[in-house]
């Protein structure tokens, strides 16, 4: 998943919904984007919606508004 770059849908990390690439533009903050294609995830892993890294599952529970859980 690469933030901001590419095509795809951006994610919002306060409702976890997807929102439109001009919402997800104005707002790189608080929006995750997202790559399309088959992700190798085993189980649920929360990434920064400030960095787009991935952050531990305490950080993800503690910081809803700044991160999005991706299953």
């Amino acid at each position: 998943m690469s933030k901001g770059k590419g095509s795809g849908p951006y994610r919002s990390a306060g409702t976890g919904r997807y929102v439109t690439s001009g919402q997800g533009k104005a707002s790189t903050s608080t929006t995750l984007h997202e790559s399309t294609g088959k992700s190798g995830s085993s189980g649920a892993h929360y990434r920064s919606a400030i960095s787009g890294r991935y952050v531990t599952t305490a950080h993800g529970k503690r910081s809803p508004g700044t991160t999005v859980k991706e299953s």
